[in-house]
């Protein structure tokens, strides 16, 4: 029977494993995917945090691109184990942490990604509003049903999408670029290099770093159909290029934008700052940027349906079917609408805040999985094995789940918040350190604990289990 052209379409896998016959792709398209992934309007907003609070472009701008190079490498690292597994980035987490235990980091990420989602549609609301006005209720419909229409086609159209709107916003980018370097004037106070104050640059450092490490829980799914023999380098470097310039670029952007205008909201001093330097270019700056958002938010929601179809599996084994991934997306989309729809006047604060602790609540996964991939048992995984559910990597993994309890209790006494600051916090002066805390000590109990692992058995015991997984 002869297949419908949506048929051929949409995307037919979602958590189960991408076989080496129907992998395709080419490495570079990394690059663009996490560039766009980059270049919105909610990067431009971290971009201005530590001028908030009180720190200076010259100090702030170092802090992003320090803060930018440290989180990409981290999330980079995730992106080479797609081509490796063939699995979704979430569903790797079993060996490390179990089979019922990993459902600790999946709950998390299911929050963080449906509360990015209600974020980046009270954002594309009132960027909307603020370049043509408009109800807010339907365009966030529209924002959201554009978004959830990639998610629904599936990983071919986004990195399809993703290339183009990289192509258009380096455009944009480099036009305001070239604009600010030539017409641009800030206070001798903004680029005194003397004006170092430790607490704004340590909060840029860390927002960028946080940021970029947010992506670490579905990178890989952007990965996992590239052929196996795609080099670690390659898909490395692809990836590490494409989100640290994407990253880096639109968060000064950010920085620039608010200390030119530091009264206005991050968009309307986004379209000043365009504005001042070249007459008339705020608002197509501001729909370029537009474009990157719905994007974002398209990756998060087909990121929400594979974290969501990994929890149901957990609980009972399920046959991944396209029915139940669109389920699972249009669950995610009513879920963060819903979620936007009921926020309050303060939502952008108190979500900085949520944000920051979901971040914390990443930090020790990261380490975890990683050391296990790279170190511990060196990227010799079975795939039949991670959905046996009373299989080799059992139910409840406690080497994972202590080290990863170790790693955040090591980072509360440095987290600071508004919500609660840790007594070493509070005599840095507010400063948080929390991540360079917790991504060793997470990684250094798990390895101290796979000690006991016989792993030349594991590596016998996963390559057994896979004999034929391929024809």
């Amino acid at each position: 029977m002869q297949k419908t052209f949506a048929e051929r379409l949409i995307e037919k896998r979602s958590i189960d494993y991408i076989p080496i016959a129907e992998r395709h792709g080419k490495v570079w398209h990394l690059w663009p995917c996490w560039f766009s992934g980059d270049a919105h309007l909610a990067t431009v907003a971290t971009g201005a945090v530590g001028l908030l609070l009180g720190g200076n472009l010259f100090w702030m701008a170092i802090a992003v691109v320090l803060g930018s190079a440290f989180g990409t490498f981290f999330m980079a690292f995730h992106s080479t184990q797609g081509p490796q597994l063939g699995l979704p980035q979430m569903i790797q987490s079993r060996p490390q942490f179990g089979y019922i235990g990993a459902l600790l980091v999946w709950g998390v990420a299911l929050v963080s990604y449906i509360g990015f989602n209600a974020f980046n549609q009270l954002l594309a609301v009132q960027t909307v509003q603020s370049l043509y006005s408009g109800a807010s209720t339907p365009t966030m419909l529209a924002f959201t049903a554009v978004a959830l229409s990639f998610a629904i086609v599936g990983y071919d159209t986004i990195h399809f999408v993703q290339r183009w709107v990289a192509y258009v916003m380096i455009v944009a980018l480099l036009v305001f670029t070239i604009s600010v370097l030539t017409h641009m004037q800030f206070t001798p106070a903004q680029l005194d290099a003397g004006d170092f104050r430790k607490v704004p640059f340590l909060a840029q450092f860390f927002a960028a770093a946080a940021y970029q490490i947010s992506w670490s829980v579905y990178v890989s799914d952007y990965s996992r159909y590239l052929p196996r023999d795609v080099g670690v380098g390659e898909s490395f470097w692809w990836t590490y290029l494409g989100a640290f310039v994407g990253g880096a670029w639109t968060m000064l952007v950010g920085t620039i934008a608010a200390a030119a205008f530091p009264l206005l909201g991050i968009a309307a001093a986004l379209q000043a700052a365009a504005d001042a330097v070249l007459p008339g270019f705020g608002k197509p700056l501001l729909v370029c940027s537009l474009l990157g958002l719905v994007t974002i938010t398209s990756l998060n929601f087909y990121g929400a349906s594979l974290t969501l179809l990994s929890v149901f599996d957990s609980i009972k084994p399920i046959r991944p079917t396209v029915t139940k991934r669109m389920l699972t997306l249009v669950f995610s989309a009513l879920v963060s609408v819903g979620l936007a729809l009921a926020a309050s006047d303060d939502f952008f604060k108190e979500f900085g805040e949520f944000l920051a602790v979901l971040l914390y609540l990443f930090t020790p996964w990261t380490a975890i999985n990683l050391v296990d991939f790279y170190i511990v048992r060196k990227g010799h995984y079975s795939v039949r094995e991670i959905f046996n559910p009373h299989g080799m990597y059992g139910r409840w993994n406690w080497r994972g789940l202590v080290a990863y309890a170790v790693g955040f209790s090591a980072m509360i006494p440095f987290f600071s918040t508004g919500i609660y600051r840790g007594p070493v916090a509070r005599a840095l002066g507010g400063a948080d350190i929390a991540m360079l805390i917790g991504l060793p000590v997470s990684a250094l109990v798990y390895i101290l604990a796979c000690r006991s692992m016989d792993l030349q058995a594991d590596r016998r015991q996963a390559a057994a289990a896979d004999v034929g997984l391929d024809p």
